[in-house]
């Protein structure tokens, strides 16, 4: 989305979820002047007339993503003012590397008052193609960085870029608009710069972790799943660990996999990384998973220092997990048990809903706000694979007696 402020033409987007970041996103780019229309999952966006380069603090303090307009409209511009992000308290994830790539472009960049301003000096506002090596793969800084280059007058190489198969998407989307980036899913990526992009039809990846957090579902709850479509490829990691705690994972068709969950789950060590490495966003639902394994098993987060939130609710259910800095030592038990927990991220509320699948009893989950960022209709998906699972929104619970939004698993 951020990517089509690049194009002044018509730009359609497929296989766009209804996501609460997505709303977030429209918005910020409406109060720039974009104008967007929503049809299912088709998105159609044109940027043809940016009336201002200044994001709203009110919408960008809700979502991270959203400082992806900072390059695009850098590029396009040749001005740009974005508030630093907010988003999911995971992790500090700062913009040092976005803005000193931009700087080695030839971005004027200042960070005041919680405002980060940048702006290209020169007769035709262009930022000028540059070699940039990142100290850190990060998808945030590669994404910004690739977007801007390719307006930028000249040659960019970027190294020690992230890999992940979001980054490839980004860039065959910006090929499809004539863009000219070579090398993208490899550690060095090379963008042409040119003057102008054009009108695109794209159709975006499915999502890898809204993928793999059903694989999970069918392994925690000892279930057969088929998943449909998704791409295997960008699950190596995942499938790998999957089969390594007994669940069987079979392609059935290029686009479709099948999981087995094993009778009993056995443990495995597992530390997140980079792309290829298995991902951080897995890190929270496989937990859930391995709480129910025949053994200990230790899990090291690497990428984000506070995302072990997770913990102490599940722990609440029966869990014994304990944690020293940036690991966890995961003890299996033989049952979870349902108990009133809270969501404190994205993916610590897909955990939670995970273990409550799998509990004893009822499971009450709160802060369902944060799972609308990732997950479209979560549970009425769990429902058509057979889960007792309801969600109350804004309505009294009677279970509670408390008026919020709420899911209630039932394991059956």
């Amino acid at each position: 989305m951020a990517g089509a402020l690049l194009c002044p033409e018509d730009c359609r987007l497929r296989n766009v979820p209804s996501l609460a970041d997505v709303g977030r996103m429209g918005q910020i780019l409406a109060s720039l002047g974009v104008k967007l229309e929503r049809n299912g999952d088709i998105l159609d966006i044109n940027a043809q007339e940016i009336k201002q380069s200044q994001a709203p603090y009110e919408l960008v303090s809700q979502l991270r993503a959203s400082f992806f307009v900072m390059g695009p409209m850098l590029a396009r511009l040749g001005v740009a003012r974005v508030p630093l992000p907010g988003g999911c308290a995971i992790g500090a994830r700062p913009v040092d590397l976005h803005v000193r790539g931009l700087q080695a472009m030839g971005a004027d960049v200042q960070i005041e008052h919680g405002i980060v301003n940048a702006y290209v000096s020169g007769s035709n506002r262009r930022l000028k193609g540059a070699h940039i090596y990142l100290d850190y793969p990060s998808v945030g800084a590669t994404e910004t960085l690739m977007m801007a280059a390719t307006l930028a007058d000249g040659e960019t190489t970027l190294e020690n870029a992230a890999q992940e198969p979001e980054v490839i998407d980004l860039a065959n989307f910006c090929q499809a608009m004539g863009a000219r980036i070579q090398g993208a899913g490899t550690k060095k990526i090379i963008i042409d710069g040119l003057p102008r992009l054009h009108s695109v039809d794209y159709h975006i990846i499915p999502d890898r972790i809204e993928a793999g957090t059903f694989l999970v579902a069918g392994a925690i709850t000892h279930s057969e799943l088929s998943l449909s479509p998704v791409v295997p490829d960008h699950l190596t990691a995942v499938i790998s660990k999957l089969r390594s705690i007994g669940a069987k994972v079979i392609a059935e068709s290029p686009n479709c996999l099948r999981i087995i969950g094993g009778e009993t789950i056995t443990p495995t060590d597992i530390e997140t990384l980079p792309y290829p490495g298995f991902p951080t966003d897995m890190q929270a639902p496989f937990m859930a998973l391995l709480t129910l394994s025949e053994g200990d098993s230790m899990i090291t987060e690497t990428v984000y220092e506070n995302r072990m939130g997770h913990v102490a609710e599940l722990n609440r259910m029966g869990a014994d997990i304990r944690v020293k800095g940036n690991h966890a030592l995961v003890r299996g038990v033989p049952i979870l048990s349902g108990a009133p927990v809270v969501g404190t991220d994205l993916r610590a509320s897909a955990a939670l809903v995970l273990a409550g699948l799998a509990a004893e009893g009822k499971t009450i989950i709160k802060g369902l706000q944060h799972l609308d960022r990732g997950y479209e209709n979560l549970d009425l998906k769990l429902q058509k694979l057979g889960a007792k699972i309801l969600r109350f929104d804004g309505e009294r619970d009677p279970a509670t007696e408390e008026v919020s939004a709420s899911i209630a698993n039932v394991a059956g």
